[in-house]
């Protein structure tokens, strides 16, 4: 049996209900939010939590995600928008690719920090159930790009080198060159990091965010060399891609945040509800019910004193 030369890519990424236009980049990214909020949900409930909670929290981390999303990919490529010939407008079309992750782990962190606020749990144990569905959810958003033809790698001749069309293919690559297909690394590493932070957790019992530093430590190792194969235009710092920096910085971060929690909080969290008044509040409210049983007692015994002092009607 042959193996094929190398992996088409789709013909089309865009269909046509009437008038309305379904794009397979924003169907990838609903997909993939979907999913996340499933294994949230399961691993929520698993954990003691109401599975109607990951939803309300998702209402404010979902929109928050991808306009920092969106923030993040134009700062960070803003010659298409802003340089010169770019459009600016095109700052808004989303659909035509371009979310940074970062961006979006950012906003929508925050988006979640207001929701779990709102719903009086604490953020770390909700990141921790949240975790393994992010990296679920950046897999099949990795599928958009396959059907924009879009952030592929350098030619190769493997086996399972991607094809691409003459109308995406970049200039100065005759037509038929196969290329490293990122979005198919980067999807299968997501894969196999979010089965190995559900064995962790289970293995472990991971609490108070660690499962999560642990997803950030895994999805910067595998994009800091991923990054380094893509060809598509981007701006560097001494000779490396922005998002390779980012890369480093933020998986040494994520991993001394790992490890230091890890020292400090070992185990799983107490409680998934946000922290009990501080200790001074606590004395103020023992104070109170003090002076309130107080008060009852002189009131039980100015009721004991009438009722010896009022005459017995049935003696």
């Amino acid at each position: 049996m042959m193996l094929p030369a190398g992996i088409p890519s789709p013909s089309q990424g865009v269909w046509y209900l009437g008038p309305v236009p379904l794009r397979a980049y924003a169907l990838a990214i609903l997909l993939g939010i979907v999913l996340a909020v499933w294994i949230a949900r399961r691993r929520w409930a698993a954990r003691g939590g109401d599975p109607d909670q990951v939803l309300e929290i998702a209402f404010w981390a979902v929109p928050f995600g991808i306009v920092g999303g969106r923030l993040y990919h134009v700062i960070t490529s803003p010659d298409a928008y802003f340089g010169e010939g770019g459009e600016p407008l095109r700052a808004f079309a989303i659909w035509q690719g371009g979310l940074g992750i970062w961006g979006a782990v950012a906003l929508g962190g925050l988006g979640a920090w207001i929701g779990a606020r709102r719903q009086g749990l604490r953020l770390a144990p909700f990141a921790d159930a949240l975790a393994p569905g992010l990296l679920v959810a950046q897999a099949v958003g990795r599928l958009g790009n396959w059907f924009n033809q879009e952030l592929f790698g350098g030619p190769t001749t493997l086996p399972w080198g991607l094809e691409i069309d003459d109308a995406h293919l970049p200039a100065g690559f005759p037509s038929g060159t196969l290329f490293h297909p990122t979005f198919l690394y980067e999807l299968l590493w997501n894969l196999a990091g979010a089965a190995l932070l559900v064995w962790l957790d289970r293995r472990y019992r991971l609490g108070h965010g660690r499962v999560f530093w642990l997803y950030v430590v895994l999805y910067t190792a595998g994009r800091l060399w991923i990054e380094l194969l893509r060809i598509d235009p981007a701006h560097e710092f001494f000779g490396l891609r922005v998002n390779v920096w980012t890369s480093i910085i933020v998986g040494l971060g994520a991993l001394v945040a790992f490890l230091v929690v890890g020292r400090r909080y070992p185990g799983r969290d107490a409680t998934l509800l946000r922290e009990p008044p501080a200790p001074q509040d606590e004395g103020r409210v023992q104070d109170d019910e003090a002076a309130q049983a107080e008060t009852r007692a002189q009131d039980d015994g100015r009721a004991h004193d009438d009722e010896e002092e009022s005459p017995d009607l049935a003696r």
